[in-house]
């Protein structure tokens, strides 16, 4: 397993307050590994798991079970609540554990349902706990070669080309195995299938099943494989409803659903000082990359996650408040990301298979927003900054300037 550097030491700075920090992200992304982990460095530690019935019974027989932990000196405890999501009133649990212990313990709980806006009702956690994001590998993690953050954000468009063969390799193998640790760390394309063909089945019929009251899971299941041909294009709702022969409301609640348990993620319109921007449908990604077919919409998934993982680790880390959106206008020119900070624009990015002379609307998108602009390109080796009256544009291969991201 990868030592996740990355999500360590956004685990160190998160763990300096008082506050729990709640670990959550796509399921099989490393989880429970990284929380024990994390555990290997305290010398006192508990952890629990709520699909292990003996810790369930624990739980509901001594609330306060964590307080018989034989400890190993006076350093303060870290206790794991693996899980907890699903016991039903975890949010009233969790409140009255923060309240009643947070100065003599460290909770770190984790999940693959969203547990910030996983249940409604119940006592508000507000201000008594810090979100942290685990997603699957990225070229970044991987290679271990992003830049300090408040460098890339002065100069996005500083870039040298060094280890090409092994970054390219490492951008393959997520493209035909995925960043999720499983498969990736087996890296054959057999055990990718295996592992894909039943991912998303189980998460649906096991922890959404149970964990909603949803009852058609046999049509959201279609739903599910009907979004790898709609990557890169905005979702239409209604198109989606008409197909399945539910309604609208319905198609809109069932991707809520895939976003809270992580099986996708969507971005939205930027409408700012763009004329005659689309303002409604969003965009839809999969974290299971390499299951949309058409190599070109891949591409575009695989920047998005890539872009996804930096502007949630920088929003978790105290950076920002940063948001990942796209351009497009009623004319169907596009740009396909724009990263935002405090609603301000920061750059934009194209996703291209293989043209390395920069797009119209990426440049037609700079001149009217003033910003940096990049096109990313998933052939090539080389990259070169050109000039768009006066505004820079750099054109790299994805995986060289994605590798740079902090």
């Amino acid at each position: 397993m990868k030592a996740r550097n990355l999500y360590t030491r956004i685990w160190k700075e998160l763990s300096a307050d008082k506050e729990m920090v709640f670990l959550s992200g796509p399921r099989q992304a490393g989880k429970t590994t990284l929380a024990k982990m994390i555990a290997a460095d305290f010398r006192n530690s508990l952890y629990w798991n709520w699909d292990i019935a003996a810790d369930r019974a624990r739980l509901l027989e001594s609330p306060v079970f964590f307080e018989e932990l034989k400890r190993r000196d006076s350093s303060t405890p870290l206790v794991i609540l693996d899980e907890i999501h699903k016991y039903r009133d975890w949010k009233n649990y969790l409140k009255g554990l923060y309240d009643g212990h947070h100065e003599g313990y460290r909770f770190l709980v984790t999940g693959s349902g969203r547990l910030d806006i996983y249940r409604k009702g119940g006592d508000s956690l507000a201000g008594r706990y810090l979100p942290f994001h685990l997603w699957p590998f990225t070229i970044a993690e991987l290679a271990e070669t992003s830049r300090p953050i408040e460098d890339f954000l002065r100069d996005p468009l500083d870039l040298t080309m060094e280890r090409n063969r092994e970054l390219k390799a490492i951008w393959s193998q997520i493209e035909v195995v995925s960043g999720f640790p499983e498969p990736f760390l087996a890296n054959r394309a057999t055990s990718y299938r295996r592992w894909s063909q039943v991912y998303a089945r189980q998460l649906i019929r096991e922890d959404i099943r149970d964990l909603t009251d949803i009852r058609s899971i046999g049509h959201m299941e279609t739903l599910y494989t009907l979004l790898p041909s709609r990557v890169g294009n905005p979702l239409s709702l209604t198109s989606l409803a008409e197909t399945l022969h539910v309604s609208y409301n319905t198609i809109r609640s069932w991707l809520d659903i895939f976003e809270r348990f992580f099986l996708t993620f969507s971005i939205y319109p930027w409408t700012e000082k763009v004329a005659r921007a689309i303002q409604k449908e969003k965009k839809c990604y999969l974290w299971d990359v390499p299951s949309v077919a058409d190599q070109a919409a891949r591409f575009e998934n695989m920047v998005a996650i890539e872009l996804w993982r930096a502007v949630t680790c920088w929003n978790d880390s105290g950076f920002g408040r940063f948001s990942l959106h796209f351009l497009r206008n009623k004319e169907k020119e596009e740009v396909d990301f724009l990263v935002a900070d405090e609603n301000r624009p920061l750059f934009l990015i194209e996703a291209k298979s293989s043209d390395t002379k920069p797009s119209q609307a990426l440049m037609k998108f700079q001149r009217m927003l003033r910003i940096p602009a990049i096109q990313l390109t998933r052939e090539g080796d080389t990259f070169r900054t050109l000039s768009n009256s006066g505004l820079p544009i750099l054109v790299a291969p994805a995986y060289q300037w994605l590798s740079r991201l902090p």
